[in-house]
């Protein structure tokens, strides 16, 4: 059961829409007009859908559900405002991965890293997006404390929860300002106790690191055991999961080394048990994703409770287009748009006898790597992106779709949700990226093996592959996938973690670390060069954006903006 989705009911009279990151500190305490304070801290169950609203500020767009109007953030195109489809566009459309023609938004200075501080719509919402949610988190904490659940006379019921409940939102508050330290560098530092009036003060990109790797080990013991909470709400595993990503990229944001303490908390994440991989790849990205072992944090999404055009929904309509579902079950019918390709070094990732759509195989079961989901059989489809006049183009037959995530599930039925708004909870931790952690540390140079570093990508391969302990009958298994000790290198990671997580919103951060996004490798369309060029290095943060420096002008832009 999505349980943490049937608690939204009780707060959308949280409703603050936004329009910089500073409206936290004009709206909050929240006025007593929004039926916020002790009319909705008055039970349990209102701690409970504040809560639920602080994790579903990264799943919803608004107020009303499926794009209904009363947006969250002031301004914004619900649809494209939704946290996972805003990171589509900073951390793989500008990547050697995929393609959007649009120009609205500021998409075409996504795709072709011409971005400023003021010319793409996606930068500014996803720097709001994530002070929004840091505003929710401090809304709870000021309110989730003893003393005042002493005084609304609810502490008998929550006196067993509190701590979990400030622990989570500590954890998705640390969450968003490691995503804001990746993204923006340095940036305003706003809690709980920031006062109504206070203009927050700038930390540099170090500071903000620090901060959140001493958050994630505070709250560590507070949140619930490994596999103890409910679905679709966080727990210890999370939180180690968080540190090793934020150790294996330490040495770009801050300069120093913490490959060490990236291993050892990926190998936590690997050792715990709680989350194994899941015995098949492909059923991670499907509508009954809820049964998968291996995710660790789902962002959850049903197409009852939790509609939008965000989310996974975008990440099946926009892959696929009306014409796709006569040759496979993509879940959505009709209702694809088709305004997302592969660009083609992603497709050349994989093998070409992958790659092809057998219309007899349309699971890809007899693929030697079960990774490799495009979508190559419509009428005079090509794999390049651009048409005969060397220019880029719409036409859905240009550029080959991807498609591993569909609204269906393992036995490809419709979900009983329709195909109206998908109900694929969208990974935003999972266990596979934590075995890649953990190599590419040992690689860097933590202390192990480079055996123990072989082992875990060739258990990613192996599952891959449906080879060895995940063979299953009637699936191909026959090519075990596995490599040698002599072929594993840095950037034989940096391609397998293309093939495992393209679309799962790693990639630029993942070229930036590998020091391979601005220059020295090229893709399709970068800098807006059909076979793509080298760009400026200022492009490994995007600005702060325009608005919020004219709301405070205390903040000093990145470099190069």
């Amino acid at each position: 059961m999505k349980k943490i989705l049937y608690s939204l009911s009780l707060i959308f009279c949280l409703g603050l829409t936004l329009s910089s990151c500073f409206g936290d500190l004009d709206t909050m305490p929240l006025d007593e007009s929004q039926l916020v304070t002790e009319k909705v801290y008055s039970t349990p169950e209102g701690y409970t859908g504040v809560l639920a609203k602080c994790y579903a500020s990264l799943i919803l767009t608004g107020q009303q559900g499926g794009d209904g109007g009363d947006g969250d953030l002031e301004g914004a195109n619900e649809g494209y405002s939704g946290y996972t489809r805003l990171l589509f566009y900073l951390q793989e459309l500008d990547t050697d991965n995929f393609l959007m023609p649009s120009t609205s938004n500021g998409l075409r200075q996504c795709l072709n890293l011409q971005w400023n501080a003021s010319n793409a719509s996606v930068v500014t919402w996803t720097y709001q997006r994530l002070y929004m949610s840091i505003a929710y988190t401090n809304e709870l904490l000021r309110e989730c404390t003893e003393s005042k659940l002493q005084e609304r006379g609810v502490w008998e019921e929550l006196k067993d929860d509190y701590l979990h409940y400030r622990a989570e939102a500590r954890f998705i508050r640390a969450y968003c300002y490691s995503m804001l330290c990746d993204l923006f560098g340095s940036v305003p530092y706003i809690d709980e106790n920031t006062g109504v009036k206070d203009i927050p003060e700038q930390w540099s990109r170090k500071d903000i690191f620090n901060y959140t790797i001493s958050e994630l080990q505070e709250i560590e013991n507070d949140l619930a055991a490994p596999g103890a909470n409910e679905y679709g709400r966080i727990d210890r595993v999370a939180d180690w999961f968080l540190q090793a990503r934020m150790y294996l990229n330490a040495e770009v944001w801050t300069g120093e080394n913490k490959y060490q303490e990236a291993y050892e908390y990926a190998k936590k994440v690997i050792d715990d048990g709680h989350y194994p991989l899941a015995p098949d790849y492909r059923q991670i990205f499907l509508a009954d994703n809820e049964t998968c072992s291996e995710i660790i944090w789902p962002l959850v999404q049903d197409g009852d409770h939790a509609q939008s055009s965000a989310g996974t929904n975008f990440y099946v309509k926009a892959f696929v287009n009306g014409p796709m579902d006569e040759l496979y079950q993509t879940g959505v019918g009709s209702r694809g748009w088709g305004n997302v390709r592969a660009k083609t070094t992603l497709v050349d990732a994989f093998d070409a006898d992958d790659v092809m759509f057998d219309t007899e195989d349309t699971w890809g079961d007899q693929k030697k790597d079960k990774r490799a989901q495009f979508m190559t059989a419509l009428d005079d489809q090509v794999k390049e992106t651009w048409d005969e006049n060397m220019a880029m183009t719409s036409t859905f037959t240009r550029g080959y779709g991807y498609i591993k995530w569909r609204n269906v599930t393992k036995d490809d039925q419709l979900c009983a949700a329709g195909d109206t708004y998908t109900s694929i909870d969208f990974p935003l931790f999972r266990t596979a990226d934590a075995y890649l952690m953990a190599a590419e540390a040992i690689l860097r140079g933590a202390s192990a093996s480079k055996a123990t570093a072989l082992g875990y990508v060739n258990e990613i391969r192996e599952r891959a592959y449906m080879s060895g302990k995940y063979a299953q009958a009637g699936i191909r298994s026959d090519v075990s996938g596995d490599i040698s000790e002599s072929e594993l290198t840095l950037d034989f990671i940096l391609a397998e973690r293309q093939r495992e997580l393209a679309s799962e919103l790693v990639r630029r951060t993942d070229l930036i670390r590998f020091d391979k996004f601005t220059k020295g490798n090229n893709w399709d369309w970068k800098d807006g060069v059909r076979l793509g060029q080298d760009v400026d290095d200022k492009y490994k943060l995007f600005p702060i954006p325009e608005s919020e420096i004219v709301n405070n002008p205390t903040l000093k832009q990145n470099t190069g903006y």
